[in-house]
């Protein structure tokens, strides 16, 4: 799930936590809104730790400096 995916958890979760007053047999949607919201935002959290590491790791091997050693043997 990319961050599209949690945002839009969030953003359903909230729709549901907060805008809808529906009262359904044996579902209490405010408690379903908080959890796809609790899950959507491990979701962002979890995918900025991940982008985060991969451009702390990425940046890491631009200094390096490759160096060929070409051997030519005259005979």
């Amino acid at each position: 799930m990319g961050l599209g995916g949690c945002i839009i958890l969030l953003a359903a979760g909230a729709i549901l936590a907060f805008g809808v007053h529906w009262h359904l047999a044996g579902v209490n949607l405010t408690v379903v809104g908080v959890v796809l919201m609790a899950a959507g935002l491990i979701g962002v959290v979890v995918y900025a730790r991940v982008l985060g590491r991969r451009r702390y790791l990425g940046g890491r091997g631009v200094d390096e400096v490759v160096v060929e050693e070409r051997r030519h043997d005259v005979l």
